[in-house]
């Protein structure tokens, strides 16, 4: 699934952080070996970060989500059969920073809904709002540039679908 070598110019999304783009490709000595090594920037943050091309995989860069894969996150941020929520926040915070972890749009996507959908019914604390800013900040970075529209389009469908749920 994930195309291993990507070149200069492209753009991928690494854990965390977000949607980057590949600015150099080079020769490292790490440990008395050459490595090759990408250069990313971090569109959001202008962070640079090196990563092996061969730990590439294993960090969890990947390709950006194409346009059938932005319906999916839609109807992830759609859905409302979600479990009635009985654990402690700190256990909650974890398995959802878990989620966020790991990189995966979709994961990313569900708490964003989790947090979205709780966030009516009760306060969130401190780190579930900063959690929640983060995991939409990342998906909607991603969603804009998957669908070549702007961040402030996207946030506003984004948005409404919480919009409708709380009225």
């Amino acid at each position: 699934m994930l195309k291993q070598q990507f070149t200069v110019g492209d753009k991928a999304v690494y854990p965390v952080h977000g949607v980057a783009e590949v600015v150099a490709l080079e020769q490292r000595d790490i440990g008395g070996s050459k490595t090759a090594v990408y250069i990313l920037r971090i569109l959001d943050t202008g962070l640079k970060i090196m990563v092996p091309t061969t730990n590439a995989g294993s960090v969890g860069l990947r390709d950006l989500i194409t346009a059938k894969q932005v319906k999916e996150v839609f109807s992830i941020l759609k859905s409302r059969d979600i479990p009635r929520d009985t654990q402690t926040w700190n256990r909650r915070y974890r398995e959802y920073m878990e989620k966020i972890k790991t990189g995966s749009v979709f994961e990313i996507a569900e708490v964003m809904r989790d947090l979205s959908v709780l966030r009516l019914t009760k306060d969130l604390s401190f780190g579930e709002r900063k959690m929640l800013e983060t995991a939409r900040g990342l998906l909607i970075k991603e969603l804009a540039i998957a669908k070549g529209v702007g961040e402030d389009k996207i946030g506003a469908e984004v948005d409404a679908i919480f919009a409708a749920a709380a009225a």
